[in-house]
């Protein structure tokens, strides 16, 4: 029997599942669709979406949500607008498990994160929370990798460390999942703001400002939220802003960057970080938390303002006190 299950076979919950059966866990990935679960088992790698990443021997694939549920870690490797929906649909199987969320967001519905969409839906399970600066195709090839683990039981994050624990992707531990999962999100929308930049022409420069100054846009809607600042300097925070705002890997950089240029964007991609600002804005707004980049994301997002007109009001802010 598989210890530990992946539901969601996109390219992270690919990734992480591959390094998991490497490390010598016996792991089961979920597919939604019946048809590429059985030609990721024929194939023994996901074609579609991390394609050239072979599977350990034990790694298997499933179509079957029953037994994918078996087992007693469950990591959501599911969109994070799609989640609410995935965990209503099935709570009963959900009952009791340890359910670590595997991805980073704002649902757009609730202004909630992961962890309070996954306590509210199955409440006799035990949340966790993993995040932190990664790409898929770097967990894929073995490459190291560092990741915040969070969940509020003390000795319930000590046992998940261990368990998920794999030979290239070493877990550090977090009590404060509140400010991992908002680092996580946040973190998003900035690289996309980044990519504008670049997109734009505005230079390396107007990039480094952004993330500084986006920096301390997370850390307020941080606080404001009971998490703690600090928690945001770590790899879930900084580590994952750094990331995520300097590599075209970026799905969200690179969205950006393409809005930047002009060019066309496909739809067929999922960036968290539209749906996140959109969310975060009215998060924002509603607790009284100034975030000058993010809304302005959104209203270029929108098409309510051109970037031209969106940096002249970034510009054009009252001079203050950093």
């Amino acid at each position: 029997m598989s210890e530990i299950s992946v539901l969601g076979a996109g390219a992270f919950g690919t990734a992480l599942a591959i390094s998991l059966a490497r490390s010598g866990r016996d792991v089961l990935l979920w597919a939604r669709s019946e048809e590429a679960a059985a030609d990721m088992q024929k194939r023994r790698e996901n074609a579609v979406r991390l394609p050239g990443k072979p599977f350990p021997d034990r790694l298997n694939i499933t179509a079957d949500l029953a037994r994918a549920t078996e087992t007693p870690i469950l990591l959501l490797a599911v969109p994070m607008q799609k989640l609410a929906s995935f965990a209503e649909a099935n709570k009963t199987l959900f009952q009791h498990k340890t359910l670590v969320a595997c991805c980073k967001g704002v649902d757009l519905s609730s202004d909630r994160g992961p962890l309070a969409v996954l306590k509210d839906t199955v409440p006799s399970a035990t949340v966790a929370i993993l995040s932190g600066p990664s790409f898929a195709v770097d967990i894929a090839d073995g490459l190291p990798t560092a990741l915040t683990l969070a969940a509020r039981d003390k000795e319930r994050v000590a046992a998940l460390q261990t368990s998920l624990s794999t030979d290239n992707i070493r877990l550090y531990s977090s009590l404060d999942p509140l400010g991992v999962e908002f680092g996580g999100a946040l973190k998003n929308v900035i690289a996309i703001a980044c990519g504008l930049a670049i997109g734009a022409g505005f230079g390396e420069s107007a990039r480094a400002a952004l993330m500084t100054r986006g920096f301390a846009e997370m850390q307020r809607l941080a606080f404001k939220l009971g998490a703690d600042p600090a928690t945001l300097s770590g790899l879930a925070g900084f580590g994952d802003l750094v990331l995520t705002c300097t590599s075209e890997k970026s799905r969200n950089y690179s969205h950006g960057l393409k809005l930047g240029q002009g060019m066309e964007i496909d739809p067929t991609i999922t960036v968290e970080g539209v749906a996140t600002a959109k969310a975060v804005v009215h998060l924002s707004q509603s607790l009284g938390v100034d975030m000058p980049i993010t809304s302005a994301v959104t209203q270029i997002i929108n098409g309510a303002v051109s970037i031209s007109e969106a940096v002249e009001m970034l510009l054009s802010r009252p001079l203050k006190r950093e």
